[in-house]
């Protein structure tokens, strides 16, 4: 009588699953391996070596197929690198070696956007000089401790604005970490762009800058405009920056001291300038003259200054009055736009 399979009444006596198939003669083992139990399976892929694994390619067969043991296998491998980095839903290994994709950074938080018609100031003598400036609508002040001990120095309270007092973290977050705010923003209203009439009346010098882009340099030459007395600076209303947090900071608070203008036509502002009795002179590396201040002592001039590399536009040029040129004894030809205000502004200031 057969015995039956799996405890099933009148089984079909098939051997247990362990012993399909004739056993394979298995000849010694290398010394060190001791026998194997019956149904034992291996140890999953992916241990290294010299933990009681097997090196790949020496791996023996059970009694279901695999190799005898003692034959290397040089076949391509189907499982996971040994250095596996730790669990994963994707890329699970047969014999238990795992792949994990390195998680991508979290992406920094992006500051938000201020209301439209309205700058963020930061650094002490821009936000000290916007305090001051009776033409600027405040709307925030965000201070850390230090910023309002060294800000009440510069400008004595009360102020006509309460400050908020926060960290540095949060001024951080609110402008960017590479802006350097010294711990001190103020978000204000947009200075309103005056007229040219209201520039004429004001006495010194006007500079007109041809297309000049960065707001850092905008910002520099509006201090050194500052720093000689110049009526006011002139720029293009399309290809010029906007009044940015930046462009204050360069300017050290001469955007609240120095009338900005926005033109829409260069050319023709040129051409209302020499009508209203100012001599315009273009200022071109390649151009003729040197610059010389006495020589303007009896002329109100208008500087005109073009964009770093391209320098002025033609029908710019064709409109002043004369193009003259900065006197550089050295080895450099040109220098950086708003280097060349103010030298430009010192060398006018040599008229008295």
């Amino acid at each position: 009588m057969k015995p039956p399979h799996s405890g099933r009444p009148g089984g079909s006596g098939r051997p247990p699953p362990s012993d399909h198939g004739p056993r394979r003669p298995q000849g010694p083992r290398p010394p060190g391996q001791g026998p194997r139990e019956h149904g034992q399976s291996q140890r999953g892929h992916g241990q290294q070596h010299g933990q009681g694994s097997r090196p790949e390619g020496s791996q023996a067969r059970t009694a279901h197929g695999e190799r005898p043991t003692g034959k290397p296998f040089h076949g391509r491998p189907t499982h996971a690198p040994s250095n596996h980095l730790g669990p994963s839903n994707h890329g699970q290994g047969r014999g238990g070696g795992e792949f994990r994709r390195p998680r991508a950074e979290p992406a920094a938080p992006r500051p938000p956007e201020v209301p439209r018609g309205t700058v963020w100031i930061y650094g002490q003598h821009a936000v000290a000089a916007a305090l001051a400036n009776p033409a600027r609508r405040l709307r925030r002040l965000l201070l850390t401790e230090e910023a309002e001990q060294s800000l009440a120095q510069r400008l004595p309270q009360p102020w006509s604005l309460q400050p908020e007092r926060t960290e540095r973290a949060r001024v951080d977050h609110l402008l960017g970490r590479d802006v350097v705010h010294q711990g001190a923003a103020l978000l204000a209203d947009l200075l309103p762009t005056p007229s040219l009439q209201h520039a004429l009346e004001r006495p010194g010098p006007l500079l007109v800058l041809d297309q000049v882009t960065d707001p850092r340099n905008v910002g520099a030459i509006l201090r050194s405009a500052a720093a000689f007395g110049v009526a006011a600076v002139i720029t293009q209303d399309r290809n010029a920056p906007e009044e940015t947090g930046s462009l204050a900071k360069a300017a050290s608070g001469a955007l609240e001291t120095v009338p900005l203008l926005r033109a829409v036509n260069i050319a023709r502002t040129l051409i209302a300038l020499k009508a209203a009795g100012c001599w315009v002179v273009g200022l071109d590396a390649a151009g003729g003259n040197p610059l010389s201040g006495p020589a303007l002592a009896e002329r109100r001039p208008a500087l005109v200054l073009g964009a770093e590399g391209e320098g002025l536009r033609r029908l710019t040029r064709e409109t002043c009055d004369e193009v003259a040129v900065l006197t550089m004894p050295g080895a450099m030809e040109s220098l950086n736009v708003s280097a060349a205000a103010a030298v430009a502004l010192y060398e006018l200031a040599r008229r008295a």
